[in-house]
């Protein structure tokens, strides 16, 4: 790496590292006070004034969420991008700053990626004021991730890849440790979608289910029966999942009901099996419940495709790493069959997204999407500090320091 992005990446890390204790005030805030998806009014109105104060350029989205620019008015663009809305999850931890909203807890990470994002843009800011940086990076806090097929869209919609160069993303991950971030080129999550299935009949006694339809029963084969068939139907190496999260059917042991549901998701590592993946799962159901007589309607949200880092920018995330935390700080990881909207950008520009360690070393490995989630704070400011780097690197990469126009 050029001394001369190496002395940018210092300088900003610099400006992290006197933003730190504020950060993590800041992420404590966002966590006590979580918002769901479309609802994340408050956060985005407290990371605004946060970037107005500094002097950033500031673009409210229509429900919730901003697009915001800092460093100079023109040259390469970078967008960085954080997500802002929680889970409707309880939060079980008794730390003084866990959530004060009912049944709704930051239990996926977003507050840290939020909180991170705001870090890099003010220490940009930061740095750019003392001494011109030779790009510009656009900050996308985006809202409602955790729903299908996810806010990213709405902010393609506003214009927020308009003239970028490059996307870069981190994602909290608790099995890693703190001051860790996992990188991967090519596809580093699943395709993710959710469907729903609703039976009806005309329910009966249970002592003569041959003179009605047992509608029980025949929920209970499309639960067994569908991740089974999927199975036969798909590549197995599309690596097809379904896992049902909600069943409800009847209310008394004696009555056969009328009406009954299931509701799931459906996950593939393959992007070719997810585009079939719809018209096969909604036929299998139909042809389950045939025999018994009852009718199902079936919805099926297409959610996301996989997020598929581009080699070339998973490199420059790759260096970013590096330069920000050591060489020590890069490890290798998995495809996991998570959902992740972050796919949408990938799919306009490049870029990649890497997994920020969470957990303190030695300590408890937590679960996403639980209400016990708990990170080690140090990965707020490191992850600022990796987010800033991977503007520069890309920088770097549209206008070599030795080709850099003066």
């Amino acid at each position: 790496m050029s001394s001369t992005l190496t002395d940018t990446v210092r300088r900003i890390a610099a400006h992290v590292d006197r933003l730190s204790d504020d950060l993590v005030a800041v992420r404590r805030d966002i966590h006590a006070n979580p918002e769901l998806a479309w609802t994340e009014k408050r956060t985005t109105m407290l990371v605004a004034e946060r970037l107005e104060a500094v002097g950033a350029r500031v673009q409210l989205l229509p429900r919730s969420g901003l697009i915001a620019e800092v460093g100079p008015a023109d040259g390469p663009l970078v967008a960085l991008r954080a997500d802002l809305d929680a889970l409707p999850v309880r939060d079980t931890s008794d730390d003084p700053w866990r959530s004060t909203a009912d049944e709704i807890a930051h239990a996926c990470g977003h507050d840290v990626h939020t909180t991170a994002l705001l870090g890099a843009g003010l220490a940009l800011t930061a740095a750019h004021r003392a001494e011109p940086l030779p790009g510009r990076v656009r900050l996308l806090f985006q809202p409602a991730e955790e729903i299908m097929p996810g806010g990213a869209l709405e902010v393609i919609a506003a214009g927020g890849l308009d003239d970028v160069g490059h996307v870069f993303g981190l994602h909290c991950d608790p099995t890693l440790d703190v001051g860790q971030v996992g990188l991967r080129e090519g596809p580093i999550t699943g395709a993710a979608d959710a469907v729903a299935v609703r039976l009806t009949g005309e329910g009966g006694h249970t002592s003569r289910p041959h003179l009605t339809q047992d509608l029980t029963y025949a929920l209970a084969k499309v639960i067994t029966d569908l991740p089974a068939a999927l199975s036969r139907r798909l590549d197995p190496r599309a690596g097809a999942s379904v896992v049902w999260g909600l069943v409800r059917a009847g209310a008394a042991g004696n009555v056969i009901p009328a009406v009954g549901e299931a509701r799931g998701t459906v996950r593939l590592l393959d992007a070719t099996a997810w585009d079939t993946a719809q018209e096969i799962i909604t036929q299998i159901i139909r042809d389950v419940v045939a025999p018994y007589g009852v009718k199902a309607e079936v919805d099926y949200v297409r959610g996301v495709p996989p997020v598929v880092n581009e080699p070339a920018a998973t490199a420059l995330l790759t260096a970013a790493v590096r330069s920000a935390l050591g060489d020590d700080a890069v490890t290798g990881t998995t495809q996991s069959l998570g959902g992740e909207d972050f796919a949408w950008y990938l799919e306009q520009v490049p870029g990649a997204m890497g997994r920020l360690g969470t957990r303190t070393p030695g300590g408890h490995t937590y679960d996403l999407h639980q209400g016990n989630l708990r990170i080690d704070e140090r990965s707020v400011g490191l992850g600022a500090r990796v987010l800033a780097a991977a503007a520069v690197h890309a920088w770097g990469a549209v206008h070599p320091p030795s080709t850099r126009p003066k």
